[in-house]
């Protein structure tokens, strides 16, 4: 074993010699540009360590410029979206405020052609029972608000003021189960009683079965409940079924949309004193 020890020792030892004699050899020896063999070998390898760390110093630095643009990218991406949602926002307040214009432009043009004495004001609240349909506005006694006093927009009729405050009112709407107003079928001048549902619909009451009626009849007011002066529009037939008696299941479509109200006129002018119909 001791001798298998040095034996490897030795081929080590000799093998060692023999590349320090190499070595030696290639840097008196010369190629054939007249270069040392082995400073040409060292410059080789040299270079190719050098190509090697530039290679990694470019592709580090590429990523590194790379992963920075992506961030700026995503920066600008980011506030893209920002600046595309608040203009989103904004268009829809511009709607919303070009939608209100437009409403108050109506109430305007309606209430300067109107033969009423008018007064505007502001939904500022609503009941949140199903079965009691009422609103309520701005407006009250101190601006000569009073009860049964008639409220309309330029659509049609929403219904009465039931209860009078100093600076508000409460408004039953014409679609409140308990509202009902004296109404006509504006071309066979045919007369009844509208009364509301509890729902986005109303209906007519006491009308006589001769009466001539089609779908799509226009309901205006009669004047005859004191309280809404005639020929203002209430809504239009949707459907109807004819009795044994009278007519059954009269549905009328109101001319308001009660979901999106937001301004409406009060009448002061009391029904008997004027016509709606004489002043068209």
């Amino acid at each position: 074993m001791v001798f298998s020890y040095f034996r490897n020792r030795t081929g080590y030892i000799v093998l060692g010699i023999t590349i320090g004699h190499l070595l030696l050899i290639s840097t008196q020896v010369n190629n054939e540009r007249g270069v040392p063999v082995f400073g040409a070998m060292v410059f080789g390898m040299f270079s190719e360590v050098q190509r090697a760390g530039i290679f990694v110093l470019n592709s580090g630095k590429s990523l590194w410029t790379d992963y920075l643009s992506l961030q700026t990218v995503r920066d600008e991406n980011k506030k893209l979206k920002e600046k595309i949602s608040e203009l989103q926002v904004q268009q829809q307040e511009d709607r919303a405020l070009m939608s209100e214009a437009r409403s108050l432009r109506a109430l305007l043009d309606f209430r300067t052609e109107s033969p009423f004495e008018t007064i505007a004001a502001i939904l500022i609240g609503s009941s949140a029972s199903p079965e009691f349909r009422t609103v309520t506005i701005n407006k009250g006694k101190t601006d000569g608000v009073r009860p049964d006093m008639a409220v309309i927009t330029p659509a049609g009729v929403v219904g009465r003021i039931v209860m009078p405050s100093a600076r508000a009112s409460q408004v039953q709407l014409l679609i409140d189960r308990n509202a009902a107003a004296g109404a006509m079928l504006e071309r066979s001048r045919s007369q009844g009683i509208v009364v509301g549902a509890g729902s986005n619909y109303l209906s007519v009451n006491y009308l006589s079965r001769m009466s001539e009626i089609r779908t799509g009849d226009q309901v205006v007011t009669s004047g005859i409940d004191g309280i809404y002066p005639k020929g203002l529009l209430v809504g239009e037939v949707e459907s109807f079924q004819l009795g044994v008696l009278d007519f059954t299941e009269i549905v009328i479509r109101p001319a308001v949309d009660f979901s999106s109200l937001e301004h409406v006129l009060i009448i002061l002018t009391s029904p008997v004193t004027v016509n709606f119909e004489d002043a068209e």
